[in-house]
């Protein structure tokens, strides 16, 4: 879900388009609710180079899809993979029309990465505002924070980039429609537009990109809730908090939220945050979170949620083991429990695309769904990763693969780098230490440490965060399959390190590169 930093944006925002209707707020996870998506017809012209995000965008009316005509690509969903699937195509010479049903952009940049980093941003502010004390800094114990005033600037950014999105469709011709769209036929797709009436759509091929969408468990008071969508609607911080789901969004909004001044219960169903992930990083990153203050609800599940008045509500919580009921009063009621793929409207089955157990549409590595000349990419997809420079690098290479002669064209899904912007960052590329050993056995070599960073030099024991690296390394050679990284500033140094890892890098490398001093990286290529 890894994630878009600042600098990043710049990046991946203009290989994206926004619809002609495009609203405020809108986040980088996983793309949204967005409608579907047909692929384009095959057609050989040279590549071109998409414009970088600060290059000059066209001001020119939005074009608008005609029923009439039929397209070579139609794309249902103008998240990240979807535009950036689009705009590849159409740089390739190709008839490309496209369908969004929300804001431009999805779930990234309206209700994800985008968003949230900047949200991190000012929860990591805070933080060095409680550190000031320790270099000798006065009067930064309780510094104010007007979280409106913050919360408008977000939107106004967002909206910014919606239109950014926008203008990147129309700069490179791509016809686009606001609707709601569902298969009709194999080649064709009806929109509910969202101005009122229908219009029909033919493509020679369609990619569905319509992302996925937060789920609340079905429980008494679920109304009462949000979910990672309705965090950032949030017009106020709340003054405390019950969160579930432990997962990197959990993680991450539970974590902002107790940095920036809330009273957080976090409940997970069970002893560790971050399962997925290797054992290393749940140890550490959930003794961390309770160090730092965070109720954590281990083994415990929300059953029920009541409004008590005043603004707060009453939660019912279960213990999953003894199944001993108990409740708490807090202001807001938080689910970050999973999302669900956005295709209940595409009406699919009609088509016959195989999903999996979970809705997802199977794929094959080159997004191929199992019928002709529709395919899938991102969190409507199978591919198992649902981070936004997956879905852009994925749809890059399909729009490659269909029209630009690249027959071979595909994503190449192993070692591909993410990071959870936890308190603090957590960063993994490759295997986890028991994907390692369940793999190659005894040949697995594993090296780590723990420590403190220098930033905590100036601090007592109890104040220190803590800096944890591991490397996994195969066979004699110490090929490097995994690293796993928990500490400031992991976000950053994870994007060098995974380039050596693609690469190929041993740990031999790693030791060859003379290191930096003093930071906490240079533990990785001093580590024995």
């Amino acid at each position: 879900m890894h994630r878009p930093l600042p600098t990043r944006i710049h990046r991946l925002v203009p290989r994206l388009a926004v619809s002609t209707h495009s609203s405020a707020t809108a986040l980088l996870f996983p793309s949204p609710r967005y409608t579907t998506l047909y692929p384009p017809s095959r057609a050989t012209v040279a590549s071109a180079r998409l414009s970088a995000f600060s290059s000059h965008f066209s001001s020119s009316p939005p074009t608008m899809a005609s029923s009439s005509q039929e397209y070579d690509y139609l794309v249902i969903g103008i998240g990240s993979g979807g535009i950036a699937s689009a705009r590849r195509a159409a740089k390739h010479g190709a008839k490309v029309a496209a369908i969004e049903s929300k804001r431009m952009g999805g779930t990234c940049v309206n209700v994800g990465c985008v968003p949230k980093k900047v949200t991190w941003n000012a929860a990591a502010i805070a933080e060095t505002f409680k550190d000031a004390k320790a270099y000798g800094f006065g009067n930064f114990e309780q510094p104010t924070f007007d979280w409106p005033y913050f919360k408008k600037k977000r939107d106004a950014f967002v909206k910014r980039l919606n239109g950014i999105y926008e203008n990147n469709l129309n700069k490179d011709q791509i016809d686009h429609v606001k609707g709601r769209a569902k298969f009709v036929g194999k080649n064709e797709v009806e929109v509910a537009l969202e101005s009122g009436g229908t219009q029909r759509i033919k493509a020679k091929k369609i990619l569905i990109a319509t992302g996925g969408r937060p789920k609340v468990p079905d429980i008494p008071g679920a109304e009462l809730c949000i979910d990672s969508d309705g965090f950032f609607d949030l017009e106020d911080r709340p003054k405390s908090i019950a969160t579930s789901g432990a997962g990197y969004i959990g993680v991450e909004m539970s974590g902002m939220l107790k940095a920036l001044g809330t009273d957080v219960h976090f409940f997970i169903r069970g002893q560790k945050l971050l399962r997925t992930f290797d054992p290393m990083i749940q140890d550490v990153v959930t003794k961390e979170y309770e160090r730092q203050g965070l109720h954590l609800y281990k083994g415990h599940q929300i059953t029920k949620v009541e409004d008590i008045g005043n603004g707060m509500k009453r939660v019912t919580y279960q213990d999953m083991e003894s199944k001993k009921e108990s409740s708490l009063e807090v202001e807001c009621v938080l689910f970050a429990t999973g999302r669900d793929p956005e295709i209940e409207d595409l009406d699919v089955k009609q088509l016959g695309l195989e999903l999996d157990g979970r809705n997802h549409i199977k794929v094959d590595q080159y997004q191929n769904t199992n019928v002709q000349d529709i395919f899938a990419i991102g969190d409507v997809s199978n591919s198992g990763f649902e981070l936004t420079p997956v879905a852009i690098a994925a749809g890059r290479r399909l729009s490659d693969r269909l029209f630009g002669g690249k027959s071979d064209a595909h994503l190449d899904y192993s070692n591909i780098p993410s990071v959870v912007f936890a308190h603090p960052e957590i960063g993994s590329v490759g295997l986890t230490e028991p994907e390692a050993r369940e793999k190659f056995g005894d040949k697995v070599k594993v090296y780590k440490t723990e420590f403190s960073g220098m930033y905590f030099a100036m601090m007592d024991p109890e104040e220190k965060q803590p800096t944890a690296y591991k490397i996994v390394c195969v066979g004699e050679e110490e090929k490097v399959v995994g690293l796993h990284i928990l500490g400031q500033g992991s976000a950053e140094i994870l994007q060098g390190f995974g380039v050596a890892i693609k690469m190929g890098a041993t740990k031999k490398d790693f030791d060859n590169c003379v290191a930096i001093h003093p930071v906490s990286a240079e533990e990785l290529v001093t580590m024995t």
